[in-house]
């Protein structure tokens, strides 16, 4: 049996890279979206269409161009993540007070200064929020990545599904449960002080 201790680690590795790789994405995508007028309807919609596809449907998808394995897993994790990241560095820009954005304008600030040194710093609490929710569901959805020869903590759960034995699937099941609870507590405190911060 495969040792839990490296199962966790595998499960961790996995959904870094992909929360890693999707908030690159999704901040990218969410300043399009705000810079580029008509693309945020595009945008937004292709990231909440990516959302209502099933997670088994879109891993068998992606399963035929990235093949059996912890790639094409996470592929699948940065597609589902991009919704609430896109979402909340977009909400988050436009939220921004004109008035703010005008005093950096006549400042002498270029677009591009707006956005990293005012725009982006004051939406940072409403996109470190999507990052959160985007974590905290991968955790979760990382555990059906053994259906496609992935690795992790799905494979304990898979198991002991397979052989009615309720101890399998709980080695797997709690350390996902209390690593979800676990991000979501100190992320919701650290997204709690950036809000305090920024009043």
């Amino acid at each position: 049996m495969v040792n839990l201790f490296s199962l966790i680690v595998e499960h961790m590795v996995i959904v870094l890279i992909a929360i890693g790789i999707a908030t690159v994405l999704g901040i990218f995508l969410g300043i399009i979206s705000y810079w580029v007028p008509y693309l945020d309807k595009v945008i937004l919609w292709i990231v909440d269409s990516l959302q209502t596809i099933p997670s088994l449907a879109l891993l068998a998808l992606l399963m035929i161009f990235f093949g059996l394995g912890n790639v094409t897993l996470i592929v699948g994790l940065i597609l589902y993540s991009l919704l609430p990241i896109v979402r909340n560095t977009y909400i988050g820009l436009t939220g921004v007070s004109p008035h703010l954005k005008d005093a950096a304008r006549g400042m002498g600030m270029s677009k591009l200064q707006r956005m990293f040194r005012v725009e982006l710093p004051l939406s940072f609490p409403m996109i470190f929020s999507g990052i959160k929710i985007a974590t905290v569901t991968a955790l979760s959805i990382a555990v059906i990545g053994v259906l496609i020869g992935s690795g992790g903590l799905g494979f304990p759960i898979y198991r002991g599904i397979q052989t009615m034995n309720f101890p399998a699937i709980m080695k797997g099941t709690i350390p996902v449960v209390i690593m979800a609870l676990v991000f979501d507590f100190f992320m919701s405190k650290v997204e709690q002080k950036l809000v305090n911060r920024a009043k």
